[in-house]
């Protein structure tokens, strides 16, 4: 049983290596912005933000870090600005 454990491992950081293997279709998350913390969230293919500047033009400064640090486990639509999608 411990062989098996120690390949699972293994396998582990094989997979940690390559990000794109991975793709969101939804999660959560708390952002620590510099005035205040807000949710973050991806479901159903949009975005949502509880920020003031999403409000008004849905995408912020948080979205976008998301969107950079994630890139490679992010399905497209998830990477794109609010004006590709209308387009």
């Amino acid at each position: 049983m411990k062989s098996s454990f120690i390949g699972k491992v293994e396998k582990a950081k094989r997979y940690a290596q390559e990000p794109q293997r991975v793709t969101f279709s939804g999660f959560a998350a708390e952002f620590r912005g510099e005035n205040s913390t807000h949710q973050v969230s991806y479901a159903n293919e949009k975005w949502h933000c509880t920020c003031r500047f999403f409000a008004q033009w849905g995408t912020c400064s948080h979205i976008m870090a998301l969107q950079q640090v994630m890139a490679s486990m992010l399905p497209q639509e998830a990477l794109a600005s609010p004006e590709e999608l209308k387009g």
